[in-house]
């Protein structure tokens, strides 16, 4: 071979810069698929996520809601100012929705000295479902209530209740016209309506245990 002539396969040796600008932008095109697959992957499981986090919240709050009127108790109450109050107050007050006294209260602690009654009541603030109790039945101006916000996103709650003494009708609100004195008469049955921005209309009918 003469001196300063290349072997021919030497010519084959590496890339040209125009080679390794094309893989360059087939590698960017790749890549650039591929993070938008991740996102999206990543997307549908947040959005996943967060749809089965508002499940548990909405079924938490109808198993609340539905635990609660099932045990209502015909125990009247006395309210801070020692006003007597109805077992089942609906509307309660100017912001309460409902009041009412309930049984099966829990105690998980053997030692906590109490009883199994609760006072409790529900209402709407800012589009959120609280629900608030207290710790006694006959409470005074230092008894503050332990508050929980059970769903957001609440564009109405309705709840209607069925008269033993009428003709099974719904009436909406209790005690009926005809004993609005303090009464511990018992629906025999409640319709709860809750509407969500996102889930719309809820509905659970609950027979109250006498």
């Amino acid at each position: 071979m003469k001196p300063g002539v290349r072997h021919p396969a030497a010519l084959q040796e590496g890339f040209t810069l125009l080679e390794l600008l094309v893989a360059m932008a087939i590698f960017a095109i790749i890549g650039a698929l591929a993070m938008g697959g991740l996102n999206t992957v990543l997307g549908q499981r947040e959005a996943a996520a967060g749809q089965l986090a508002r499940l548990h919240q909405v079924q938490r709050t109808m198993r609340i809601l539905t635990t609660d009127f099932s045990q209502l108790a015909p125990r009247v109450v006395r309210d801070a100012l020692g006003t007597a109050e109805g077992a089942l107050i609906a509307p309660c007050g100017v912001e309460a929705a409902v009041c009412l006294s309930r049984d099966g209260w829990r105690n998980p602690f053997a030692q906590l000295a109490r009883g199994t009654l609760q006072r409790v009541q529900y209402r709407i603030a800012d589009g959120q479902l609280l629900r608030e109790y207290w710790g006694v039945m006959d409470r005074t101006l230092a008894d503050e209530p332990h508050r929980e916000v059970l769903v957001d996103g609440v564009e109405h709650f309705e709840i209607a209740y069925v008269d033993p003494s009428g003709n099974g009708e719904w009436v909406t609100q209790w005690p009926p016209l005809q004993q609005q004195n303090a009464s511990s008469t018992l629906p025999l049955a409640v319709r709860l309506t809750l509407t969500l921005a996102d889930w719309g209309e809820i509905v659970r009918l609950v027979e109250v245990v006498q």
